[in-house]
């Protein structure tokens, strides 16, 4: 760690442990093993093949799922940094929160969680923790990548009851209505800033949003009202980059000012204490907070129901629940590997263990995947 760490950081030397019980690393903490273990899985890989909001093949420029994940980690590290919190496990947390994202965004989450409506439901944030607790399998003793506790707490970000009864100590805090540590605190909200300012980079040069539009939104007017007074006739491209700059500097020094000021009134003495608290300490002002909302508003009103990307969402959605229903009525169209895990599964569970691998595998899928397993499926011109 390149600062000393306050008291109520995240210490591995009281760190709740792993799953399975492995010896200390030697030259590297156990949070920066769980950083690498994340990096070098199968499934962070396959995020640069998953879209944010823009589907893979529209344009290399875009943001996604990869590219995202590591703007999360920089602000997350830079933001623990300030509160003097722990750097490693804020972008370990950082790197794997996306990891059980399906392809096509939010709207293959919304499409994977109707087709397993009967059988337990699907929700990326359980995904995510489903990947690195059982789905990676690279290790001969464990399955999954046996993350610390620390970890894992900061992947689930939200929890129904019902799925928190069924994961022990780290379902408990969604049934105590308690919090996370603070380092998973300040990483969700620097997924926040990273895609609600990303989006508007993108909405802005894919064309489906407009500056005039855009100008109504009072985070946006401020920094480009800045940015003309600085520097006049810039480029449109160079205009962009610097409005954004000053958006994302906005939002970062009022969530870091006004969490410390918070942490400082509660004076927590150690990460439980934080835990023990009815409300999370990182958080932006009143006023900020507010600004930070009509932001998000405008993007989903303008951006996310735009019709050209709800045209694409309507076809991933289309996609992804003909692939299921196809693995659903013929497990064998299923690769071997599956295959069996599928037959295992229905031996435990029936219809909703086997709808559970179909998802776990469609869920893996990169955009470019599924439509070409698509087409494997149902073009008839297409070679398996």
């Amino acid at each position: 760690m390149s600062h000393p760490l306050a008291v109520y950081a995240a210490q591995e030397s009281n760190s709740r442990g792993r799953r399975h019980c492995e010896p200390a690393p030697v030259y590297r903490s156990e949070f920066q093993r769980d950083r690498d273990r994340i990096i070098h899985s199968s499934a962070f890989r396959r995020l640069e093949y998953k879209t944010q909001v823009f589907v893979n093949h529209e344009g290399d420029l875009f943001r996604t799922r990869l590219t995202h994940s590591l703007e999360v980690a920089q602000i997350a590290r830079g933001i623990a940094r300030v509160l003097h919190l722990h750097e490693d496990l804020s972008e370990a947390i950082a790197l794997s929160h996306d990891l059980g994202h399906t392809p096509f965004g939010h709207a293959g989450q919304d499409m994977l969680n109707a087709c397993m409506r009967d059988y337990g439901g699907f929700e990326h944030n359980l995904q995510s923790l489903r990947v690195v607790d059982k789905l990676e399998s690279k290790y001969a003793e464990f399955d999954g990548l046996n993350l610390t506790f620390e970890t894992r707490e900061g992947i689930l970000k939200h929890c129904n009851r019902r799925n928190a009864e069924r994961l022990g100590e780290l379902g408990q805090r969604f049934l105590n209505d308690q919090q996370p540590g603070l380092e998973a605190q300040l990483t969700n909200l620097a997924d926040e800033i990273a895609y609600n300012n990303h989006d508007v980079d993108d909405g802005l040069r894919s064309g489906l949003i407009t500056l005039e539009q855009i100008l109504e939104i009072r985070l946006f007017r401020e920094a480009h009202d800045a940015v003309q007074t600085a520097y006049s006739g810039l480029e449109e491209k160079r205009l962009r980059h610097e409005i954004i700059r000053r958006m994302i500097n906005r939002l970062f020094t009022d969530l870091v000012e006004y969490s410390a000021a918070q942490i400082k009134s509660a004076n927590p003495q150690t990460i439980d204490a934080v835990r023990s608290l009815p409300k999370p300490l990182i958080g932006f002002s009143p006023e900020v907070k507010a600004m930070n909302q009509e932001l998000k508003q405008f993007l989903h009103r303008y951006l996310y129901q735009h019709y050209r990307v709800r045209r694409m969402t309507g076809k991933a959605e289309r996609l992804l629940k003909a692939l299921f229903e196809a693995y659903m009525n013929d497990p064998s169209l299923l690769p071997t590997a599956h295959a069996q895990t599928l037959i295992q599964a229905r031996a435990e569970s029936g219809d909703a263990g086997q709808a559970r691998v179909i998802v776990d595998y469609l869920a893996g899928m990169t955009d470019r995947f599924a439509i070409a397993e698509y087409d494997r499926l149902f073009d008839p011109a297409t070679l398996c």
